[in-house]
């Protein structure tokens, strides 16, 4: 367990690395930094007791709850969070989108149109609907574009 978490941790470094905005400008000039007129809102969450962070969050206007997850790519959405919401689940869409510790895991690709935590709004959310699952996951689709994540001990920032 503790190798596979290192093995997430590394590939976020180098997806995170590879990120467009994550290199200076082409031009050598830097990127214009801006002082906001008040500080970011925060939304804090804290760490439960299974070790997981869960938040409660608006997917096209239904309420959801998601166990953030900042190693995985996209948000995913259990079935019936994904019919909740509007979103139309075909099981022959379905395809072998990654592998879990049972063996492959199946998800159909989709576009969310949008995804809120605390006022923090994001449109055009890449996801996926997963065939098998009690739970959503709040992944990097929606963290990366929605601010910044920070952990504070059994506290983790969303602003």
């Amino acid at each position: 367990m503790e190798k596979l978490f290192l093995w997430i941790v590394a590939l976020g470094l180098v997806i995170g690395f590879a990120l467009p905005g994550s290199s200076p400008r082409s031009d050598g000039n830097p990127h214009r930094i801006t002082t906001p007129s008040e500080p970011p809102h925060e939304t804090e969450l804290e760490r439960a007791s299974s070790g997981h962070f869960y938040v409660y969050a608006k997917v096209n206007g239904e309420l959801a709850k998601f166990i953030v997850d900042t190693g995985a790519d996209v948000v995913a959405l259990t079935k019936d969070d994904a019919e909740r919401a509007g979103i139309k689940v075909d099981p022959s869409q379905f395809q072998i989108i990654g592998e879990g510790a049972s063996g492959p895991v199946r998800g159909q690709p989709v576009t969310i149109d949008s995804i809120e935590v605390d006022g923090k709004l994001v449109n055009d959310v890449r996801g996926v609907v997963l065939a098998d699952s009690s739970l959503s996951l709040l992944g990097q689709s929606y963290l990366a574009r929605m601010g910044e994540v920070q952990m504070r001990g059994d506290t983790m920032v969303l602003r």
